[in-house]
């Protein structure tokens, strides 16, 4: 009998065979060669079945907490996502965002259910299967697809991808004749809440659809499709286009007021800039009028210069005292016989003839 060595025992303390502990030994050896998390994005993530995890390194169970400190270091955490992810939108990217983020060192495998699944339990979808896996390929978070995911998850389901974590909102979701189909795995510790994001679901969207069927009922016929395509009746058809006619009626009016205002505008700003400048130019020719003009204007003082002149030219200055006088009297200066006393002008003819004789008879006398 072999003799074994002193720390080859089982965990029972039974000492171990001798292949048994090879093959201990082996195991502790192995090293982990799970995938790990995309660091580039040129590519779309694979699915599952084309790169499934072949790591023969022994998957040890984590707690939350351990997955938080960013244990272990030789592999990344596997969380698990699953969902329908009809009519791809900003709700499930942030809760996809949520799960890769849970730990340091996440690796985010996104399971979506096929379309027998899905009509089966939740009813008809947009897109298609197909078109559902290729979205959730191209998300940026996801790092591997499953396609056809179960409803439920099992346990072999779970030790098949080697998942440590399911991350999913924390509204118990009832279906498949369970209360929360999450139950189990919130009851081993595997599950991890994500938070759901208000004002947008598959359903919100649907809904805004139905509710302006009409709407783009006609912006498709205007696109090209036809009634057939659409499911749209022949008299629907008729209205429908009848409508788009309205509308582009509408828009051409629309524009015609548009630019009309816009006309308007840059009469409005040409009349401002012309009235400002009929302003500045009515100041001018104000400011210029009165300058000239005005009671202390260069006209008045160039008029009464006119005026002075034609004075000295109609009543010169009196000769000076010294010159000769032809022997008159210095004291008295004769007045001419045709100059009338302003003063005392005559009453009469007679009146007027005396003064002339006494005149005349004046003259003689000096002669």
């Amino acid at each position: 009998m072999p003799v074994l060595a002193p720390d080859a025992e089982s965990e029972t303390g039974i000492p171990k065979s001798p292949s048994e502990a090879r093959r201990s030994e082996a195991m502790e050896e192995l090293e982990h060669t799970c995938p790990q998390p995309r660091l580039t994005l040129t590519a779309p993530a694979p699915f599952a079945d084309e790169t499934s995890c072949q790591c023969q390194a022994p998957h040890e169970k984590l707690t939350i907490a351990q997955a938080r400190l960013g244990t272990p270091a030789d592999r990344p955490v596997r969380v698990y996502a699953d969902g329908i992810f009809d009519l791809f939108h900003s709700g499930h990217a942030r809760a996809l965002m949520q799960a890769k983020t849970l730990f340091p060192n996440s690796y985010l495998l996104v399971g979506v259910c096929s379309d027998d699944l899905t009509h089966k339990f939740k009813g008809f979808t947009v897109m298609n299967e197909t078109e559902r896996y290729e979205a959730l390929r191209h998300c940026r978070y996801v790092d591997e697809v499953i396609r056809d995911a179960p409803w439920t998850l099992t346990p072999e389901f779970l030790e098949k991808h080697k998942i440590d974590f399911v991350a999913h909102d924390d509204i118990p979701y009832s279906s498949a004749g369970s209360d929360d189909v999450y139950k189990h795995i919130k009851e081993a510790g595997m599950f991890v809440p994500t938070q759901r994001t208000e004002g947008i679901s598959t359903s919100d969207i649907i809904t805004r659809i139905v509710r302006d069927y009409d709407v783009y009922a006609r912006r498709n016929l205007q696109r090209g499709y036809t009634a057939k395509q659409l499911n749209v009746s022949f008299i629907n058809e008729k209205k429908y286009r009848f409508q788009n006619q309205v509308d582009k009626m509408k828009e051409k009016v629309k524009n015609v007021e548009e630019k009309s205002k816009e006309f308007v505008y840059k009469v409005e700003e040409k009349s401002h800039d012309l009235i400002q400048k009929w302003e500045e130019k009515s100041r001018e020719f104000i400011g210029n009028f009165l300058e000239l003009f005005g009671p202390d204007g260069a006209w008045k003082q160039m008029f009464q210069e006119r005026s002075g002149r034609m004075l000295q030219a109609f009543s010169p200055r009196q000769s000076p005292s010294s010159s000769p006088t032809r022997g008159r009297s210095p004291s008295r200066s004769p007045s001419p016989p045709w100059v009338f006393n302003k003063a005392s002008p005559p009453s009469s003819p007679k009146a007027a003839s005396a003064s002339l004789s006494s005149m005349s008879e004046g003259d003689e006398d000096e002669k």
